[in-house]
């Protein structure tokens, strides 16, 4: 492709380095190999705005945690963000209840200048932290972008969310101001947010100001709201933005893991870093420009919003959506996707499941001729979707798996323009990202699975955990099990097309007979069964090993029988090896979510072996739990 961003990056750096990258390969090998060479070049072609200062692009790059890049820079996120100040549109929102708002970047511009005027008149400033609880609408867009213009630390959760798991979160980084909405409907029910806001502000001392979005209903009433004002009526019309410019490496986002073994861990990510990691991820893996449309379904709780926002840096158009994505039917995105001219449409890999077992096939019954791209995250896309996406989507489209997480706030594999998709596997390691496969011993891996690691310092690396000032949290999370090299967390293995392939979490990882076997594996033998909703895979200990007992959610009229059960057998059998069968298969009526919608291995296999489950609160049904309990079944 003579047109994308990465043809022209590659072209840059033979033209300033005398070196020829031929093609992706050793462009990655390049990357790796010169890391300050690559990421300063990297701003350059970004055109990042920044005081860069005279110091070195990275010291200390032998050392994880410890390696710094660009120590000596200063910059502010949303000046980045807000480069274009013109009649484009920045921000097209749609929800499930019909409604449309468009901003352009010129009335983007001035909505983050009066935000951010309010916020310095309550004495919000460099450091100071910001919390939200709203959904994906422009308003989140414009805090958020007011808050990292005043230097600000940003923080977010959807509505959705109980007041103990808001509490979990923001109690611990004492947020000064926070922002709010007064209610949201999802699959057209109406859920009213106040009485739960006047607890959590309640029990938030810090807050010192709240600004509520009237979303439900027009001028909503602010009673029994503490310190709160309404959003659409902050401050006046602000003649200026000034940018307050910060450190490199000060915080920008705190993020939270999903709290399913504890508290959930404030993981703090900081300006340069993450501005940096995602123009690469955007411009170069992604091939955004001024004239794309990106969309990705997601909420304010998961990182994909964060990721989401920073393509405004691309000049690129964001389309934003509230609502389920089955109301009023399965083809309520696809419609938008249409309508809007999306070039870019993310997902998760459960959605495209989900979509799979409709009946609604968009590429039959909408015009996707704008539409280049398919970005799919938040668990494994299985092999089989891939090919049905080519078959009921769009033929000429690129079909991108990517993986990180929360942890990084961006990818470790993720797409590439220039390269092939192979169906099951992630295109590419990201550029300048050391990822490895190592064994139980640290030794590297090919065409085996082994632990998702990274050998050498990169810019979106987390600054730390809130709070955590010795910093010993942070390192026995990523760093304890092999020294000076990050350990993902998930069993994953390189391909022969150098790809990768995500076979689960390592802590969720079945090992029968000693074998570990991801349950990615089993998920994507099933993929593309009819009679199957989704599945849930653990290892129960038993009779002094482990063997995998295997959950399904079946499809409605669909009885769990011997027969089904032969044909899940047979299936998973002939995907993968004999290990892979379960030893017992059983029907649940629901299976138990994280608050990012992920299915949660590890507190139904706290229930079925009688331990506690850590934390409910981090669940969004905890009360699916309940059926998992005393299983005659699992007795014998």
């Amino acid at each position: 492709m003579a047109g994308a961003n990465l043809t022209h990056f590659m072209d840059g750096i033979a033209r300033d380095h005398g070196v020829v990258v031929s093609d992706y390969a050793a462009l990655h090998a390049w990357s790796v190999a010169e890391p300050a060479a690559f990421w300063s070049d990297l701003a350059r072609f970004a055109q990042v705005r920044a005081d860069w200062g005279s110091g070195p692009v990275l010291t200390d790059p032998e050392q994880m945690p410890g390696a710094r890049f660009f120590p000596g820079a200063q910059l502010n996120f949303a000046e980045n963000l807000l480069r274009q100040r013109d009649d484009q549109p920045a921000v097209i929102f749609r929800n499930e209840r019909g409604q449309r708002a468009q901003l352009s970047f010129k009335a983007l511009h001035e909505a983050v200048a009066r935000v951010a005027a309010w916020l310095e008149s309550h004495g919000v400033g460099r450091g100071d932290r910001v919390a939200a609880v709203l959904p994906n609408i422009p308003e989140a867009c414009i805090a958020m972008l007011a808050t990292t213009a005043r230097g600000a630390v940003w923080s977010s959760c959807s509505p959705d969310l109980g007041t103990s798991a808001l509490l979990e979160r923001f109690g611990q980084i004492t947020p000064k101001v926070l922002f709010c909405v007064d209610g949201y409907t999802y699959a057209g029910k109406r859920f009213e947010s106040r009485p739960a806001l006047a607890e959590l502000i309640a029990q938030l001392p810090s807050v010192e100001r709240v600004a509520m979005v009237s979303y439900l209903e027009p001028q909503a009433p602010l009673a029994g709201l503490a310190h709160a004002e309404r959003f659409e009526e902050l401050g006046g019309r602000a003649p200026d933005l000034p940018f307050e410019r910060v450190n490199f490496n000060d915080p920008l986002y705190i993020l939270y893991s999903s709290g399913t073994t504890g508290a959930p861990k404030c993981i703090v990510h900081g300006v340069g870093g993450t501005l940096l990691q995602h123009q690469k991820e955007h411009l170069l893996h992604t091939d955004l420009k001024r004239h794309d449309r990106l969309f990705y379904y997601t909420t304010c709780s998961w990182m994909m919003w964060n990721w989401q926002m920073s393509a405004l840096a691309c000049g690129t158009t964001l389309v934003l959506y509230d609502g389920s994505p089955f109301h009023p039917d399965p083809g309520a995105l696809w419609r938008m996707a249409a309508e809007e001219g999306i070039t870019v449409f993310g997902t998760s890999a459960r959605y495209l499941a989900s979509l799979e077992k409709s009946e609604f096939r968009p590429g039959a019954r909408v015009d996707l001729s704008a539409l280049r791209a398919i970005l799919s995250t938040g668990s494994p896309l299985p092999a089989a979707s891939y090919e049905r996406i080519y078959l009921d989507i769009k033929q000429d489209v690129q079909v991108a798996s990517i993986s990180g997480g929360t942890d990084i706030v961006s990818c470790f594999g993720l797409g590439c323009p220039l390269l092939p998709v192979y169906p099951g596997e992630l295109q590419c390691r990201g550029l300048g990202m050391a990822v490895d496969i190592f064994d139980e011993a640290g030794h590297p891996l090919r065409g085996e699975p082994g632990e998702l690691v990274c050998t050498a310092p990169f810019p979106a690396m987390p600054i730390g955990f809130w709070n955590d000032r010795d910093g010993r949290l942070f390192h026995a999370a990523y760093f304890e099990r092999y020294p000076n090299v990050w350990h993902h967390g998930d069993h994953a293995l390189i391909t022969e097309h150098d790809g990768l392939v995500i076979l689960g979490r390592s802590d969720a990882m079945l090992k029968p007979g000693g074998v570990r076997i991801g349950t990615g594996e089993l998920y994507s033998a099933l993929a593309g069964m009819p009679e199957i909703s989704e599945a849930l895979a653990v290892g129960q200990r038993f009779a002094g090993d482990v063997r995998i007992v295997l959950f399904v959610q079946l499809a409605p009229g669909v009885i769990l029988d011997e027969s089904l059960k032969r044909r899940i057998r047979d299936r998973i059998r002939s995907a993968t090896t004999p290990r892979h069968v379960p030893a017992r298969i059983l029907a649940a009526p629901d299976l138990p979510r994280t608050l990012n919608g992920k299915a949660s291995e590890l507190a139904v296999r706290a229930v079925i072996e009688n331990q506690p489950v850590r934390n409910r609160a981090a669940l969004a049904n905890p009360e699916s739990l309940d059926y998992f309990r005393n299983l005659l079944e699992l007795q014998s």
